[in-house]
């Protein structure tokens, strides 16, 4: 997107965003800019399908930019945004996923044709296109008695350009590829819940590596994210922007307390919030849960910026990130 066009959305929302969700977004995305220019860096936490709904359009540029210094994200989409790099154009959409059988399933899943919402992945061109580069890495770091983060194997593979002759989108587009440029750190907790991980799990099982420790594990993650927040947070205010919620956005958050409950040490404490959630908060889920309930749990301060926006995050994600990129 040109820039006079995040300066258009910029516009558009000062002047119609006033009242509900709406002032939300447009409170969170000014107090995300505030933040930023004080200094302060951002975590971005994603879940749900946000890469297979192509968010990299704009977390890409938002990666460049310097307005997001680290990712929390699940397994599936740290894969289904290289899914989309790589297989782009072999993606089916079906506008009318509501109005499917199950016959019009079935008739999908022989085609292996993998349905998110109204999107197929292709089984073939993405996902076993990607197996072959990986499975070529993990037999890599076997031999080396290399132990690897699950998203340096990714990495290892932009950094040979193992992959690149299959790009069918700008490479402009890819978050991870922008992530990888810009050398921010990542964190997937959780990963061996993805179709990578599973297809891990098949290798190990079958033999073709014996060594499943290869792979390091969500408690390093912590290790590491503890390690990047505690360096960070001494001479930067830190702040979070979570989408969706599950362990993308727990895990990060909870670094916090662990280190100031856990270990004892001194640390700030996050220095913004803002959740895109339609989690209902009376059901008790964690992902619901307001903002100020995080105060109990030693993660969020009282004068802490919050946030919370009940909508649809492939929706208001790409115009707050707008609204951030109209402000060099």
């Amino acid at each position: 997107m040109a820039s006079q066009n995040y300066f258009a959305v910029k516009e558009f929302i000062d002047r119609n965003f006033r009242h509900f969700n709406a002032y939300a977004l447009k409170a969170a995305s000014q107090a995300y800019v505030s933040h930023i220019k004080r200094g302060g860096k951002m975590l971005i936490a994603i879940a749900g399908a946000m890469s297979t709904a192509e968010l990299g359009i704009t977390l890409a540029e938002m990666i460049r930019r310097n307005k997001v210094h680290a990712i929390s994200c699940t397994g599936a989409n740290l894969e289904e945004d290289i899914f989309n790099l790589v297989a782009h154009n072999f993606y089916e959409h079906v506008p009318n996923y509501r109005q499917l059988s199950t016959a019009d399933e079935e008739r999908l899943y022989k085609k292996h044709l993998n349905r998110v919402t109204d999107t197929c992945i292709p089984e073939e061109e993405a996902i076993r296109r990607i197996e072959k580069a990986i499975v070529s890495e993990w037999r890599d770091a076997e031999r080396k008695n290399m132990r690897l983060l699950p998203h340096e194997f990714f990495y290892r593979i932009f950094e040979k350009g193992t992959l690149k002759k299959y790009y069918q989108i700008d490479p402009k587009d890819s978050w991870v590829l922008a992530a990888y440029e810009k050398r921010i750190p990542l964190f997937v907790p959780g990963w061996e819940d993805s179709t990578i991980g599973n297809i891990f799990a098949a290798h190990c099982i079958a033999g073709d590596i014996k060594n499943p420790n290869i792979v390091r594990s969500g408690i390093e993650y912590m290790i590491e994210l503890a390690k990047w927040y505690l360096e960070t947070s001494a001479r930067n205010s830190i702040g979070f922007f979570q989408i969706g919620g599950g362990i993308a956005g727990d895990f990060p958050i909870c670094v916090v307390p662990m280190i100031e409950q856990d270990l004892g040490k001194k640390v700030k404490k996050w220095g913004y919030f803002c959740q895109i959630s339609d989690s209902t908060t009376s059901y008790g889920s964690y992902s619901g849960a307001v903002p100020n309930e995080k105060i109990t749990w030693g993660k969020l301060a009282v004068d802490t910026p919050k946030f919370i926006i009940e909508s649809d995050a492939t929706i208001v994600a790409p115009l707050i990130f707008s609204y951030v990129l109209a402000n060099r």
